[in-house]
């Protein structure tokens, strides 16, 4: 349930009403505008009589949320969400760009390739140093000296980092070094890793499953949240279908569905999606014009080598090349890049 307040409430008008409904049981999650203040009441409201909360002049309108997906909503949080990641914002109207190699390799491969990203306009880095694969006897990542050659790349070049998470266990470790904690794709269900992220302030870059719905994929993000971290940026890389072709196929529709639905920012893979490195730059490019909040992508300096997603991963001078169109797109739909 949404609590609208009338523009000029005062903030002891809102705190009684907080007050009154926490006395019930509620949580209440506050959302506050230029001229308005929204409410949401998060626990069992099916039974709770509106009539007694419209008795307040201060307040505009009450609105049932039919959705299961609360915190994460935008009827309780009108306005876009912006993560800032060590200055860096996400979700404003500057569109972010996320590249790096698939796996960290070596200090030298990892501090090239942020350098040469960093060159090109990137502002974060990526860079696996543990990795999911579907194989057992595939890499599997450098794993915690991977972690560290990470942190030496974003000593040189400044760059916050971004990783992939797999354990519970590796939390403490993550919140200490790392910028933004990944939720892979096979992971945005693993329900007990999305709580314990919840009890951080990390951001959280939650990757869409496999072929997870728009509304599965909300509410994991809901999981992180109600834990108390709202620090949530959404990623679509491509659900399964039918198709074999490419490596899965993109759901453009998802980004103009979930800012409908929700107020997180929505960020795009194209790398993992198409799986074929010159299908990136065209789908990087309608990512953009369709409304992403930003791009992660696939960066190697030598991919014909890579330990893992050579043949998805971009040259650097390719890259360079990208984002100079990307800045045109992103300028044509009154953005930037």
């Amino acid at each position: 349930m949404v609590i609208v307040t009338k523009p000029g409430t005062s903030d002891e008008q809102i705190l009684k009403i907080r007050k009154e409904m926490e006395s019930q049981g509620f949580i209440i999650h506050e959302s506050r505008g230029e001229n308005f203040c929204v409410l949401g009441v998060v626990g069992d409201t099916a039974s709770f009589d509106v009539r007694n909360l419209l008795i307040h002049e201060c307040i505009d309108k009450v609105l049932r949320v039919q959705e299961p997906y609360k915190r994460a909503n935008r009827l309780f949080h009108p306005e876009d969400t912006v993560v800032d990641v060590q200055g860096v914002k996400i979700g404003g109207n500057k569109v972010q760009v996320i590249a790096g190699p698939c796996s960290v390799e070596s200090e030298a491969q990892i501090c090239e390739v942020a350098e040469d990203v960093k060159k090109s306009g990137a502002t974060l880095l990526r860079g696996g140093a543990f990795k999911p694969r579907t194989s057992p006897y595939s890499f599997q990542g450098l794993r915690e000296e991977g972690l560290d050659l990470l942190k030496i790349a974003r000593e040189k070049t400044g760059l916050p980092i971004v990783t992939e998470i797999m354990s519970p266990y590796m939390i403490e470790r993550f919140v200490e070094d790392v910028d933004v904690i990944q939720v892979g794709a096979r992971n945005m269900q693993n329900f007990e890793l999305l709580k314990e992220l919840g009890k951080t302030k990390k951001p959280i870059l939650l990757k869409r499953g496999l072929s997870a719905t728009i509304e599965e994929w909300l509410m994991s993000a809901e999981y992180i949240m109600s834990g108390g971290n709202d620090n949530v940026i959404l990623c679509e890389r491509g659900i399964r279908t039918f198709e074999q072709y490419t490596r899965n196929t993109l759901d453009l529709s998802a980004i103009p569905a979930v800012k409908k639905l929700s107020h997180l920012p929505v960020i795009v893979d194209p790398s993992h999606a198409a799986g074929l490195w010159w299908m990136v730059e065209p789908l990087a490019k309608a990512a953009v014009a369709v409304g992403a909040d930003g791009l992660i992508i696939e960066v190697h300096n030598d991919p014909e080598h890579a330990r893992c997603d050579g043949a998805q991963s971009l040259k650097p001078d390719r890259f360079d090349n990208l984002m100079n169109s990307l800045r045109i797109i992103a300028g044509a739909v009154g953005r930037t890049i």
